[in-house]
């Protein structure tokens, strides 16, 4: 499957988007300040934008040379989207998401300046069950290739997926688009959690994933840094085989 291993010029360190999804900025910081220089792009979402302080974070991140994801999954009236987006994007971040109709995407595309929108198409902690509750006659896959399909359309960069989707999206979607994966488990940690659609670190880049969002499987263990160096190990070997 190694011809659907990504051929973007990135970093293989730069290639796992550690999640701070922390109850408060002094805990973002001091996990930050644990992990040093075995991670260097960081997201951070709605948990700790509601504790406050957030850009203060993120300029506190870009200060420590960090890439940073702004996970707030905009979904609005149009032109409210549009205003957010902008307003963002004066501050240093590389990644934004959205999560709405052709209207939102469109309308966070053509604001974007220097970011990157990111179009969120299926959540990791839903299956088919609860897009039927939700709504959608159609199974994930389907769902996902559609949303995908409109949103590099309409002008976004790339897409928030399940790395369980993404060898359709390389097969039948342009290979420019951006696939950043979350839901990553390790083999030996695969805890009962609200993830329901994961895959581990080797997966999601053998199936054509551009980055990996990684939380729990770090910021839980015993010794985060170790772990995130043992993750950054796997995506390194990934690429060296691919190269090899």
């Amino acid at each position: 499957m190694t011809d659907t291993l990504s051929k973007k010029p990135i970093p293989a360190r730069d290639r796992l988007i550690m999640a701070l999804d922390l109850p408060s900025v002094a805990e973002a910081k001091n996990l930050v300040e644990t992990l040093g220089d075995s991670v260097s792009f960081y997201k951070i979402g709605l948990e700790l934008f509601m504790a406050g302080d957030y850009f203060e974070l993120i300029e506190w991140l870009r200060k420590r040379g960090k890439r940073i994801f702004a996970d707030l999954k905009f979904f609005d009236v149009p032109e409210t989207v549009a205003r957010a987006v902008r307003a963002l994007s004066a501050h240093g971040v590389e990644f934004a998401t959205v999560h709405g109709n052709d209207a939102i995407m469109e309308a966070a595309a053509k604001a974007k300046g220097d970011l990157k929108i990111l179009a969120v198409t299926v959540l990791t902690s839903l299956d088919l069950g609860d897009l039927k509750d939700l709504g959608f006659e159609c199974d994930v896959q389907r769902l996902v290739l559609s949303r995908a399909r409109r949103a590099l359309a309409l002008g976004c960069d790339g897409v928030i997926s399940s790395g369980l989707e993404v060898p359709a999206l390389r097969q039948e979607i342009d290979q420019k688009l951006l696939v950043i994966s979350p839901g990553i488990r390790p083999v030996e940690n695969r805890p009962a959690d609200d993830q329901k659609r994961v895959v581990t670190v080797e997966q999601a880049f053998l199936n054509g994933a551009d980055y990996i969002v990684v939380g729990r499987p770090i910021r839980d263990a015993d010794n985060p840094r170790q772990a995130a160096e043992k993750v950054q190990e796997q995506i390194e070997n990934v690429f060296k085989r691919a190269a090899g």
